[in-house]
């Protein structure tokens, strides 16, 4: 099974800094399932690395761009150190909105994904933030993911988030809000409602991992969101094939 998990900044980030105890855990789930399994990791995180290198405005682009060239490195130089531990040897992909709209580009890169999967290597992808300004500003690593679970053919996009699955109402405002566990259509309403990020290094909400789950479901992928602070709900999915928690979105059975 090839598998792309997506962590957001706001799992990573902690305190103006990264929060190494949840790489760490993350670290652990992929080592497990890259034993039985194909595994990519979308990453973010690189602005909010930098930042403990770089304290510039991040409100000006060339210091957010800057503030990423900076922590790049230093985020895949964290996960090189933690999967060492379990020897796995990691690799750094940048991609952006041009690379999945290039028939050429999409091949090349998805040739080299091939053979990194073959010999076991977790390729680690993120947003090429320095030259993609307009999705520096308003894009996503949602978006991202979506894209490379269904141009690099996996079977399976996971999203961990401070958002734990999609609910029937605002939890925030409705303490009786339900999370869905199964969602196989979603309306257009949903996919413009505005975006509400969480913490200071985030740039999405719960509307782009909606675009995300139906740009999947309109190509008949699967998408599963679950939190990315406690890994035991997509533990249990992924390892177990137990819902516990988290959304499935899927296409219903004809």
């Amino acid at each position: 099974m090839r598998i792309v998990i997506k962590v957001g900044s706001h799992v990573l980030a902690e305190n103006g800094g990264l929060a190494i105890d949840r790489i760490e855990n993350l670290s652990n789930l992929l080592a497990k399932l890259n034993k039985e399994n194909e595994v990519i990791l979308v990453s973010s995180g690189a602005v909010a690395a930098g930042y403990t290198k770089l304290s510039l405005d991040r409100s000006k682009i060339g210091n957010k761009q800057a503030i990423a060239a900076v922590g790049q490195p230093y985020l895949m130089s964290v996960y090189k150190n933690i999967f060492k531990k379990y020897d796995i040897l990691v690799a750094q992909m940048l991609l952006g909105a041009d690379d999945f709209d290039s028939l050429r580009r999409t091949k090349h890169a998805k040739e080299a994904i091939e053979v990194l999967l073959e010999n076991k290597v977790i390729p680690i992808i993120n947003e090429n933030d320095v030259t993609t300004t307009q999705e520096l500003v308003f894009g996503d690593n949602d978006q991202l993911s979506a894209h490379v679970s269904y141009f690099f053919d996996a079977d399976l996009l996971v999203i961990l988030s401070d958002i734990d699955a999609y609910y029937d109402d605002d939890p925030r405002a409705n303490p009786n809000a339900k999370p869905h566990k199964v969602i196989d259509l979603i309306d257009e309403k949903s996919l413009k409602i505005d975006c509400e990020p969480n913490g200071e290094f985030a740039t999405g909400g719960i509307v782009t991992k909606l675009k995300a789950a139906s740009f999947l479901l309109e190509r008949d992928k699967k998408m599963f969101l679950a939190s990315g602070f406690d890994l035991n709900v997509v533990e249990k999915f992924l390892l177990e094939n137990m819902q516990i928690g988290g959304t499935l979105f899927q296409r219903g059975k004809k």
